[in-house]
């Protein structure tokens, strides 16, 4: 039971790029999609731990050893007119799974966005990813059916980005 577990949440900090880079690839592999995987450590120290971070990491530790990771980042709703957190990657390991330890990072998560204004926590769920859906409607983060994901990247989102510098 995890109430007689040590389980701490803490920051990521740089030293922890490669913890998380291997977390991403074993979420990945618990999905199939290791071969989607383009990030390495030194992107993850680039954008998360350089002057201007793009994301924050908190990890969770039962007795020191890894148990976890949520990687977010704050977004905004125009139509609620409200700032928000977006859960970009939750990971827990396997040991660890089924003992509370990733609604533990998601609340922690959403304490901190709470404390900085965020009234929202969105997040994507891979489609074929059951068990990670059903869990985040155990923990009443409903699938919303009003809006459907769509992305642009890679050599078509740079040159759809050069179209738009050359219009200036």
């Amino acid at each position: 039971m995890v109430d007689s577990m040590n389980v701490t949440i803490r920051e990521a900090v740089a030293d922890d790029v490669g913890t998380l880079h291997e977390a991403l690839l074993a979420l990945a592999r618990h999905t199939g999609d290791e071969h989607k995987i383009e990030s390495t450590p030194a992107d993850l120290l680039a954008h998360g731990f350089g002057e201007r971070p793009t994301f924050e990491a908190l990890i969770a530790e039962v007795d020191g050893a890894f148990a976890g990771m949520c990687l977010s980042f704050p977004s905004f709703s125009t139509w609620r007119g409200q700032p928000g957190i977006y859960v970009q990657d939750l990971y827990v390991d396997a040991t660890f799974r089924g003992k509370r330890i990733g609604e533990r990072l998601l609340q922690a998560a959403a304490a901190r966005g709470y404390a900085r204004g965020a009234r929202h926590l969105r997040l994507s769920v891979d489609q074929a990813n059951l068990s990670a859906q059903a869990f985040y409607e155990r923990v009443g983060i409903t699938h919303s059916r009003d809006e459907q994901i769509h992305m642009m990247r890679g050599e078509r989102f740079a040159a759809f980005a050069r179209q738009g510098m050359a219009a200036d």
